[in-house]
């Protein structure tokens, strides 16, 4: 989905000629989780004007109560009209950035914080950097309260079609509705696991990615409602079956073009590639906290069911975190295969991007490629190769993130302390639980 440049005419016309009554107003808080601001159309010119405030001190991640009034700056070039009417009239929706009282970014806004690495990355000689997401997610059956089963919609694998496929329909329409708010989807399919699904569509530059992420799952979850369904990114929701991933197809551009690509470079791939390529390696395990922010991504990120487990990368297999697809010239880029939906969009590609870019500013070169299965390889044989261990849960990925300057330098000093926080509490809060899978195992046998 293209950027567009809107006027402020524009919007008002736009608003006009839509019948639109309603204006959401949408940000993203620490974790990743959309918000928003519905205001009625009548406040537009307060909007436009940079007029409207809210209470930041709500919003997990921001500031704290003595310090709460914020503004919200919109994004112009983020109008879009929701496709699906109301009875009161259609609601367009604007995705904004959060500002301080005294009228400056706010630095705890994940917006805001992706557009600071963007211009890094353009004070270090770059354009563009294009990211290309996979999200994946479940479709699970709702109870007769409304409320998600683990009662998944089918029994279907990697490209079944109808009837076995019961999300088919389901798919068809949140594809027909990205369509019709400007998304170029470029595939539908089910997944491997039962209930699984996938949706890809078309590279854009960071920020717009970020931001066509976040639509895109509120546009899965709305009209997965409509077939009573409850659509999840959760990584893991159910054990003995693959998880959903969200792998980043990234390239970096100059004004030369795709940055990555040298028609005479090994694997037609550039010095810089090879550089950034070493960034992404050598930050891996501390950049998994960020793009695997969650208990529950740690149960996905173990052997046997296709996700990434071994810091590697490789132009032949999928095995490794990082793949190089065949693909090349405009097309030259990187596949990181750890990341999941459940990740904020605007601090992943921050992250990778940070990663990236401290492979290039000190010169990191990758270690050689591995294209031998690493599942199938001894501890002996990865240690021969340089082939260490993501992190196995979110308090190891803690421990490599709040050690790396590179970390805190891709977040800010207030997102990368706020986002610190509160995962350990999480991670504290799930050592005390005691689950039913421990009651199995030892309530008996002790």
């Amino acid at each position: 989905m293209a950027k567009k440049n809107y006027s402020q005419a524009d919007i008002r016309q736009m608003a006009k000629d839509e019948n639109v009554r309603f204006l959401r107003l949408m940000f993203t808080d620490l974790f990743g989780i959309i918000k928003n601001v519905e205001v009625p159309i009548s406040q537009l010119d307060k909007l436009l004007d940079n007029k409207l405030m809210f209470d930041g001190s709500s919003i997990d991640g921001f500031v704290r109560i003595e310090e709460s009034d914020m503004y919200l700056y919109p994004d112009l070039s983020t109008w879009m009209v929701f496709p699906w009417g109301s009875e009161h009239g259609k609601v367009a929706r604007i995705i904004c950035e959060v500002y301080s009282n005294d009228r400056k970014p706010f630095v705890g806004d994940p917006r805001n914080n992706l557009i600071r690495v963007l211009q890094e990355m353009k004070d270090a000689g770059f354009t563009d950097f294009n990211i290309g997401p996979e999200p994946e997610f479940f479709l699970l059956k709702l109870d007769e309260n409304g409320k998600p089963t683990t009662n998944l919609n089918d029994k279907g694998s990697y490209f079944d079609l109808a009837p076995v496929d019961l999300g088919e329909n389901c798919r068809r329409d949140i594809v027909l509705e990205l369509e019709n708010m400007g998304f170029d989807v470029e595939a539908s399919h089910h997944e491997v696991a039962p209930g699984q699904h996938e949706i890809d569509f078309k590279y854009a530059d960071a920020l717009t990615a970020a931001d066509n992420i976040q639509t895109f799952k509120l546009v899965v979850k709305t009209v997965a409602r409509k077939y009573n369904l409850h659509a999840t990114f959760m990584p893991k929701p159910m054990d003995g079956i693959n998880g959903s991933g969200m792998h980043l197809n990234m390239s970096l551009f100059n004004k030369e073009g795709n940055a990555f690509y040298d028609e005479k470079g090994d694997l037609q791939l550039s010095q810089n590639a090879y550089w950034f390529l070493g960034g992404l390696l050598k930050h891996a395990r501390s950049y998994t906290a960020v793009c695997n922010p969650i208990v529950n991504s740690y149960k996905r990120l173990v052997p046997g069911y296709e996700a990434p487990v071994y810091v590697a990368w490789s132009g032949s297999n999928r095995s490794p975190l990082i793949r190089v697809p065949s693909s090349k010239g405009l097309s030259t880029r990187f596949e990181v295969r750890s990341v999941d939906p459940a990740a904020n969009p605007y601090l992943a590609i921050a992250s990778v991007l940070e990663a990236g870019l401290d492979g290039i500013r000190n010169k990191i070169e990758p270690e050689d490629s591995v294209d031998r299965n690493i599942y199938r390889m001894n501890i002996q044989e990865r240690n021969e190769e340089h082939i260490t261990d993501l992190p196995s849960t979110l308090h190891n990925a803690l421990k490599e993130f709040q050690n790396d300057d590179v970390m805190c330098k891709a977040l800010g000093d207030h997102i990368f302390q706020s986002f610190l926080e509160a995962k350990k509490l999480e991670w504290a809060s799930y050592r005390q639980e005691v689950t039913q899978w421990e009651r199995d195992q030892y309530l008996e046998m002790f």
